[in-house]
């Protein structure tokens, strides 16, 4: 038995070594830890269980050189709370894909749906690994993995692109509910080397798939950070707001911040006339408890604010626009942002909030180009089908078919109210003049005097008090009763069923 125990000691230490002591230091000189070192900076001390540590790659000839083939795989804890995790070892075979790191990655996937555990990723690699890939044989093995394309957000899904990352590591984060990036590395569907005996097209890794591109193009990663260490912060911050699995509620966090607090800033914060521009990230930190709040894509379609945030210990997914920002226009990148936050939240029993300030969408020749009509309608889509509680304040204008995107009356609200210094209309009375009327004005010998006549006709009632009148607003508020407000009623849309929807949105497809 001695003789076993030692025997079965000495494998293990040659695991933790993954691909030897020399690729480790490589690993350290090139700035980067090892996966167990991210492994051990993500759980909680002495709560990681690894799996398949023994596991090394089936290639004749490879089994010495392969511990673990590439990948850990395991459970732990995070901030006492149970996960599964899998983190690329880049020490072997440079963190590429053979059969049995497939086996290992299917096996943490289906536990943590099995037992309804977040999947955590610390991913980097160069994709799959060309001799386990090769011939008909190969490849019919190694297609996409079928538990991604069929996850149904049964479980938050959070990834780190924490070294250059192609193939399979992009795939498992194009799936995947948030995305962080460590800047400097890169994410793309296949590496420069690649792409140039493909294509013959030369480009560095930062122009393939650095963070600007996706920070700036792609949308397809919500933070980025400076190091490792920040990295792995933001996933433990965006756990800490989701629940274990689509059939909880997230966690409640006690808070002393008084859930009537009066925003009393907020007064002199935004500007009664509609062309002066305000940050409404500072409306959100007034309502938000303790100040705090968590920012999807805050580099992407910025004229919209995806945060989540609490409210009386209550998570809450808060979708805002933002007036520094074409005015709150939003345009194609706004409405992809704002579907695929409303599909994450609605999945994972996060009410929303809706903060209106927007004089309606960008609309031009290019944006057609784009597809905008459909984009309107997928966000639409997305909002019609979503089921958590759902409540809508207009702050300041909300402008034709955007007060509808904002989840203005008849789409779908527990509540809509608004500030007395809205403005609601199909659109503004300039627009409608020059569109009715513009020939006429450019031939008029008294342009300015006949405007001023138009305006004054077309002075439609456009303040929050008329729609209030036909009850189509279910209150005007002040505007320091905002945080009670919502408050007390995300306490009423959350008596009977908490805050659980019919995860009717679980199957749409990520980044659609």
């Amino acid at each position: 038995m001695e003789m076993e125990l030692n025997d079965l000691s000495d494998r293990k230490e040659r695991a933790l070594l993954g691909g030897g002591k020399e690729k480790i230091e490589r690993q350290h000189k090139l700035g980067y830890y090892t996966a167990r070192e991210r492994i051990d900076q993500l759980v909680d001390p002495e709560s990681f269980l690894e799996l398949g540590m023994l596991a090394h790659s089936d290639q004749d000839g490879s089994e010495e050189k392969s511990a673990g083939d590439g990948v850990i795989i395991g459970l732990a804890k995070v901030n006492g709370r149970p996960i599964v995790v899998q983190a690329a070892d880049k020490t072997v075979f440079a963190g590429t894909e053979g059969k049995v790191y497939f086996r290992k990655s299917q096996a943490a996937h289906g536990f943590a749906i099995k037992r309804g555990f977040p999947l955590l990723n610390l991913m980097e690699g160069g994709g799959l690994r060309m001799p386990d890939g090769m011939g008909s044989d190969g490849i019919s093995q190694v297609l996409f993995p079928n538990e991604l394309l069929t996850h149904h957000r049964e479980v938050p899904m959070i990834t780190a692109i924490l070294g250059d990352s192609f193939g399979g590591p992009t795939w498992t984060a194009v799936s995947s509910d948030f995305v962080t990036q460590l800047k400097g590395t890169s994410m793309a569907v296949a590496g420069p080397r690649m792409l140039e005996v493909a294509t013959g097209e030369r480009v560095s890794n930062e122009e393939l798939g650095g963070w600007e591109i996706h920070a700036n193009h792609t949308g397809q990663v919500d933070q980025f950070a400076e190091n490792e260490e920040d990295v792995i912060a933001s996933l433990k911050q965006f756990l800490d707001f989701m629940p274990l699995n689509g059939e909880e509620e997230p966690p409640f966090k006690e808070t002393n911040d008084d859930p009537f607090r009066s925003l009393d800033e907020v007064v002199n914060l935004v500007p009664t006339r509609r062309q002066r521009a305000y940050d409404m990230k500072k409306v959100i930190e007034l309502i938000a408890d303790d100040h705090e709040f968590f920012e999807m894509k805050p580099t992407y379609g910025t004229a919209l604010i995806t945060v989540l945030t609490r409210v009386n210990g209550r998570t809450v997914g808060v979708i805002a626009n933002q007036p520094m920002k074409f005015a709150g226009a939003a345009g194609d990148k706004e409405c992809e942002k704002a579907t695929d936050f409303i599909v994450m939240c609605d999945s994972y029993n996060i009410p929303l909030i809706f903060l209106h300030d927007t004089p309606g969408f960008r609309v031009s020749s290019e944006a057609e180009k784009v597809k905008m009509p459909t984009k309107i309608m997928v966000w639409n889509q997305a909002l019609a089908q979503s089921t958590v509680p759902k409540i809508s304040v207009v702050i300041r204008k909300s402008i034709g078919a955007a007060y509808g995107n904002m989840c203005g009356p008849t789409m779908g609200a527990d509540f809509v109210v608004a500030w007395p210094t809205a403005e609601i209309n199909f659109t503004g009375p300039e627009v409608g003049i020059n569109v009715v009327y513009g020939r006429e004005l450019a031939e008029s010998e008294q342009p300015e005097t006949e405007r001023a006549e138009l305006l004054e006709s077309w002075s439609f009632d456009s303040s929050p008090y008329k729609a209030a009148g036909k009850f189509m607003l279910d209150d005007i508020i002040d505007p320091r009763e905002t945080r009670k407000f919502l408050s007390q009623t995300l306490d009423y849309a959350c008596e009977r069923n908490g805050s659980m929807s019919e995860r009717r949105l679980a199957n749409w497809p990520t980044g659609f």
